[in-house]
């Protein structure tokens, strides 16, 4: 009687996961639904920007350097001398917009508005390309319709959101398409990516690497793959080489996009180093006091200390890993930072803002436990990886960089796209596979 019980009772169970699967399933297809994703995604970004949030930090470095930019000016330092210490690409992006808007916060929150829609649009149509579910395109587009702290960069005049749309499409345009043209389309995507984040085009051979391997057809298959490379390469120096050029004629030397990967370097590898940015250490503050330096000479001096500290303490180094990692990857919701200091709602209802970036971190934690949980349900169904290896290469990528610098949880932002694409094929798995118990 028990086991009849207890049978009766796991059947009800599984006859309850069935119903509520297929109604899961049944609401995210209706032919509705993408639009109603689409407006709670747009929605929710545009609500933001009412927020009206004042540059602070580097956030106030881009922007009024836009302004200049915009008025006609070269990109100064503080000293009003030619600088190329931080990335032009977003100053440069903005200036364009301010000469058609104006120059305003709100225009920040439209660009922005603008880049963040085309991204959620790679989203959902990567999702059907890459899985051939639509279930799955619209489980990922949903998960980054309420993730807060993609929401909450929507206002701030800072780099991931426009980086972020600028890193997806040229991944898109390298996946979707094997004409030579959207390779070159893709290069060109990725010189504006470099403009706004130097270390973009480190990616590239990866993502070419997975597609040699999905299309592998013997040795012809990679004459083919250097080929594309070589034109992603050339597209991309198209963008890139006239700054190159000015760099070299305003500063006297061959300075690509920055001239802040030494103190990158140093802020995350020295005696105060935890995994984090360290700008305080005395290393990074001695050099930063020095005036008979200009920043060239400041930031190649930058790199060699930070190099030989790196050689004389390689333990150390190695010990750093994971705690950068670490950095990287557990906490998010640093979009809140630029509020707290630069946003009167903030101060009016900080409550509020303390549950949702609770709330935030909650919904990060989970879309990070099924982007790892992913391969292995993958590699049980025996299901080719494909393009699938791309989150991954992504996620490799932000890794990367931060072993080498210093772990910031907002140096992952460009992944979650990517980490959001897995989560909505694992969930539709889920989903679908309960609905035909």
């Amino acid at each position: 009687m028990d086991h009849s019980l207890s049978a009766d009772r796991t059947g009800d169970r599984h006859a309850m996961a069935e119903r509520l699967s297929a109604s899961i399933a049944r609401v995210f297809l209706h032919k509705h639904a993408v639009s109603i994703l689409f407006a709670i995604y747009c929605t929710l970004r545009a609500a933001v920007i009412f927020c009206h949030v004042t540059p602070t930090s580097d956030a106030d470095w881009y922007y009024s350097h836009a302004v200049q930019l915009a008025q006609g000016m070269d990109y100064l330092n503080n000293q009003g001398r030619p600088t190329a210490f931080w990335p032009v690409g977003l100053p440069w992006l903005l200036s364009l917009a301010f000469r058609v808007g104006g120059a305003s916060l709100w225009t920040v929150g439209i660009v922005n508005g603008v880049a963040a829609g085309l991204t959620g649009w790679m989203i959902l149509d990567l999702g059907r390309r890459w899985t051939g579910s639509e279930l799955a395109a619209r489980f990922a587009l949903f998960a980054f319709a309420l993730y807060p702290n993609a929401i909450a960069y929507v206002p701030l005049a800072l780099t991931e959101v426009i980086y972020t749309a600028l890193l997806i499409s040229g991944i898109w345009l390298i996946t979707v398409s094997r004409a030579w043209y959207a390779y070159f389309l893709a290069g060109l995507v990725f010189g504006l990516a470099t403009l706004v984040k130097a270390q973009t085009m480190a990616i590239v051979p990866l993502l070419l690497a997975i597609s040699l391997w999905q299309n592998w057809q013997g040795w012809r298959s990679l004459r083919t793959v250097i080929g594309q490379g070589l034109l992603i390469g050339l597209a991309a120096a198209v963008i890139i080489s006239p700054w190159t050029l000015r760099n070299h004629r305003e500063l006297g030397a061959w300075v690509m996009v920055s001239a802040n990967g030494g103190f990158t370097l140093l802020t995350g590898n020295n005696d105060s180093a935890r995994g984090g940015y360290t700008p305080n250490d005395p290393l990074v503050t001695g050099l930063q006091a020095r005036k008979d330096l200009n920043e060239i000479q400041a930031d190649g001096l930058a790199r060699q200390l930070g190099m030989t500290w790196i050689r004389e303490h390689p333990a150390r180094f190695v010990a750093l890993v994971p705690l950068k990692i670490a950095r990287l990857w557990g906490p998010d919701g640093e979009g809140q930072w630029a509020y707290e200091t630069g946003s009167t709602v903030y101060s009016a209802h900080p409550h509020i803002f303390l549950a949702l970036r609770a709330a935030n971190q909650v919904w990060y934690l989970l879309l990070l436990i099924g982007f790892i949980v992913a391969p292995l349900r993958l590699a049980s169904r025996s299901h080719r990886f494909d393009w699938w290896l791309v989150p991954y290469a992504v996620a490799l990528f932000e890794t990367g960089i931060s072993v080498a610098f210093s772990g910031q949880s907002r140096f992952h932002f460009p992944a979650m796209p990517f980490v959001c694409l897995t989560v909505g094929w694992l969930v539709a798995d889920w989903v679908s596979r309960r609905a035909k118990t």
